[in-house]
C-alpha cells in the first residue's frame, strides 16, 4: 500500500499535465507530495527521509516552475534529487555508515563487500539517471521528458529493484534463502 501511494503524486502530475499544462500538474504534483507525507505519516506514523527531501526539492523547484513561469525548474528537480540520492549513498558509504546495508541488514545478511557493491551500483544507478536526465529534458519536446519522468524513469527503478533483489538473494547465506522461499510459498498457500 505504501508503494501505491509513492505514485498517487506521480500520477495526479501526469494526468494533469495531459489535461492542463506543465504549470497546473507541477502545483497540484506539489499539493498532491504533501499529502502523501501527511496521509503516510497517519498510516504508517513514520516518513522516510527520501520523502522529505523530495518533498522539498518539488516544493522548491515546482515553486519556481510556477513563479517564473519556467518549465525549466521542475526538469531540474528530478536531476538535483537523483543526484541528492547518489551523492548521499556515497557519503554514507566512505564515513562508514551506508545507507542501504542500514536500511536492509535488520532482515538480510551479507558481506560487506556485496554491501559495497549493492552500494555502489545504486550510486551509479542514480548518477545515469540524473544525467540521462538532462539529456531527456533538454534535447526532446516536454511530453517526452514527462513520460519519460512518468514511465522511464519508475519503470528504470523497478527493473533496478529487481536486479539488486535478485543479487542479493544469490549472496544470502543459505538458511535465510531458506526462509525467504519457505515464506515466499506460505504466502502463495494462504
Amino acid at each position: 500500500m505504501k508503494q501505491l501511494i509513492d505514485f498517487i503524486p506521480l500520477i495526479i502530475f501526469f494526468v494533469l499535465y495531459k489535461m492542463q499544462d506543465i504549470y497546473v500538474a507541477t502545483g497540484a504534483l506539489i499539493v498532491a507530495t504533501a499529502v502523501q507525507i501527511v496521509l503516510t505519516y497517519f498510516l504508517f506514523k513514520k516518513v522516510e527521509k527520501m520523502q522529505i527531501i523530495t518533498f522539498l526539492m518539488v516544493a522548491v523547484f515546482g515553486g519556481m516552475t510556477i513563479f517564473l513561469h519556467d518549465d525549466n525548474f521542475i526538469k531540474w528537480k528530478v536531476t538535483i534529487v537523483y543526484a541528492i540520492f547518489a551523492i548521499g549513498l556515497a557519503v554514507s558509504h566512505a564515513i562508514g555508515r551506508s545507507a542501504i546495508k542500514g536500511m536492509l541488514s535488520k532482515e538480510i545478511t551479507l558481506p560487506d563487500s556485496i554491501w559495497t557493491k549493492v552500494n555502489y551500483a545504486w550510486v551509479g544507478f542514480f548518477s545515469f539517471c540524473a544525467g540521462l536526465n538532462i539529456y531527456v529534458a533538454y534535447e526532446l519536446p516536454l511530453d517526452v521528458w514527462v513520460n519519460f519522468k512518468v514511465f522511464g524513469l519508475l519503470a528504470a527503478t523497478l527493473m533496478f529493484t529487481v536486479l539488486t533483489g535478485i543479487y542479493i538473494f544469490k549472496h544470502m547465506p543459505k538458511e535465510q534463502k531458506v526462509e525467504v522461499t519457505k515464506n515466499e510459498n506460505q504466502d502463495h498457500t494462504s
